[in-house]
């Protein structure tokens, strides 16, 4: 399974590289749409969609998605406001209360609400496929991998309180701890080497990346009680080694909305 696991990453790796660094502004559209909507696709499976549900879902979305990139649309402020009161009030809440997943019209609203930000996150950290806004983008992202990985390892060397037993029995109060850790260096290395350009002093950013953390974790938390309630283990088997692509997005389209949400009204 390791092995599996890390030729997987070792053949993803080096295409989002490419995708991020090389692909003009419409083949990145196209790229990163077909993440979320891979993404989708095993939401859609989670909240129990029908086959013919599914594919008018998926539809709507894509064809939703294209006009948005033909039309240069871009999100508005109220969008973006309630981006952030979904992931840092109404998800947190979610998790304690370990609501249903919803069905019906609430579960295509609720995966729009997951996705479609993060895509939009997707095009408006990166608008050129040029360096300074590939590497703010990547710096983004890094923070989540960043997270991940040393929750990951503190959380096996030191992990003794259970994080959300009744959600996600593997994580720990440990690993969280060790992800901030991990995440403040992080965030001291890119701005000493100026991946991200957004103004603000390092104690700000530092300020900055500890909720951008606790949502991490939280869009870990929600897509591992989704999986839970649906009582299945992967979102798919898609990538093998590494389950389906909400499975390696979950933290990161939650992390992309806020962070972009931040930036956006922040005028940065």
């Amino acid at each position: 399974m390791l092995k599996t696991r890390i030729l997987t990453a070792l053949v993803l790796l080096p295409l989002m590289l490419a995708a991020l660094f090389l692909f003009p502004a419409s083949i990145w559209a196209g790229f990163s749409w077909l993440i979320v909507v891979l993404a989708l696709w095993e939401y859609s499976r989670m909240v129990k969609m029908r086959l013919p549900q599914q594919a008018c879902y998926l539809a709507l979305s894509t064809l939703a998605a294209a006009a948005a990139w033909m039309g240069h649309r871009q999100m508005n402020a109220v969008e973006h406001a309630l981006v952030l009161a979904f992931w840092l009030a109404l998800v947190p809440c979610w998790l304690v209360r370990r609501w249903t997943i919803p069905s019906g019209a609430p579960a295509w609203l609720l995966g729009w609400m997951l996705m479609i930000p993060a895509w939009f996150a997707f095009l408006e950290w990166r608008p050129q496929p040029s360096i300074r806004d590939a590497l703010a983008l990547l710096a983004v992202m890094g923070l989540v991998w960043v997270a991940d990985v040393a929750a990951y390892f503190s959380g096996k060397a030191f992990g003794k309180r259970k994080l959300a037993p009744a959600i996600s029995p593997g994580k720990s109060w440990e690993g969280v701890y060790g992800a901030v850790a991990c995440v403040a260096l992080y965030v001291a290395a890119i701005d000493h080497f100026g991946w991200l350009d957004t103004g603000l002093p390092l104690w700000a950013l530092l300020l900055l990346a500890l909720p951008l953390t606790a949502v991490s974790v939280c869009g870990d938390l929600l897509e591992s009680w989704f999986k839970r309630a649906a009582g299945i283990k992967d979102s798919s088997r898609l990538l093998p080694g590494h389950g389906g692509v909400y499975d390696r997005i979950d933290s990161l389209i939650a992390v992309l909305a806020v962070s972009n949400a931040l930036r956006v009204l922040g005028g940065m």
